[in-house]
């Protein structure tokens, strides 16, 4: 199924020699959507921020770094007929505080369980993009009797992943630029988004750091994904996670970046569900 999804997509989206092509845009965030409900959990010495929308088998969704849950808009749509969709604003992102603890993964992760715990969700599948799909995969590692499957698109098992210089990209450039702004409307601390940026930037150094059998313990269903554009991730880095991941698939959607999501959200949101659902 997701390989006719992607080559429907290459018949499809040809567009004029002189158009931009779509892995060097960004579409704008989306907005939040009606019918959400909102609310913060207390936890790991935080407010954490979520909204629920939908009703079915839970989903959990978790943004990138720097980013928001409101960047998600598209998919938790397309998912909210047949799911309960959680969407979280990471601690110290969006809406959500932060406190003195140092930014790190399992710390994130765990404020994700303890966030299920309040709601008392005793088992979800997880979405994740980025520092995201990194907790997913975390969650799988630490907490697999908490999670379903992990759809993980554009992770990383250590800063070795990452491509140098990617915030000298146009498109990546662009995007934080984009997330101060937003960072700025949103956090309870909005004058203090140079110091985040410095807070998650140190745990990008030297996070994550998994090795070869930490990712052999994965026993849940996992499908690998990124785009052929990313701007940040190795492709033989996404190649070695599917390949040291027990079982998992492996997907590069085609003519899309980092922000795959936003650039064409019927692809992105036709593998989400073809692995989630089946369909």
């Amino acid at each position: 199924m997701l390989r006719r999804v992607i080559a429907l997509s290459l018949l499809l989206c040809c567009a004029p020699a002189w158009a931009k092509p779509r892995w060097q845009e960004l579409p704008p965030t989306p907005a939040p959507l009606v019918g959400e409900t909102a609310g913060y959990a207390a936890v790991n010495g935080i407010r954490l921020y979520y909204a629920r929308i939908g009703s079915g088998p839970p989903i959990v969704m978790l943004h990138g770094g720097l980013s928001n849950s409101d960047y998600w808009g598209h998919q938790a749509e397309a998912l909210a007929s047949h799911h309960t969709v959680i969407l979280v604003d990471s601690r110290g992102h969006g809406r959500s505080t932060r406190d003195d603890q140092p930014f790190g993964y399992d710390l994130m992760t765990d404020d994700v369980v303890g966030l299920l715990d309040m709601l008392r969700i005793p088992r979800a599948d997880v979405v994740g993009w980025s520092d995201g799909a990194i907790l997913g995969l975390d969650m799988a590692m630490r907490h697999p009797d908490r999670v379903g499957k992990v759809f993980a698109f554009g992770a990383n098992a250590d800063p070795s992943g990452l491509i140098e210089g990617v915030e000298k990209n146009p498109t990546f450039a662009a995007f934080i630029d984009r997330a101060g702004k937003e960072y700025e409307a949103l956090s309870p601390t909005p004058k203090d988004y140079g110091a985040f940026v410095d807070a998650v930037g140190r745990m990008w150094s030297g996070q994550p750091h998994w090795t070869e059998a930490d990712l052999k313990r994965i026993r849940t269903p996992v499908l690998i994904a990124d785009g052929d554009h990313d701007e940040g991730i190795k492709r033989a880095h996404t190649e070695y996670l599917a390949a040291t991941i027990p079982g998992p698939g492996l997907l590069i959607l085609p003519n899309v970046s980092h922000f795959a999501f936003l650039q064409d959200p019927a692809l992105f949101n036709a593998a989400l569900l073809a692995f989630l659902d089946g369909q």
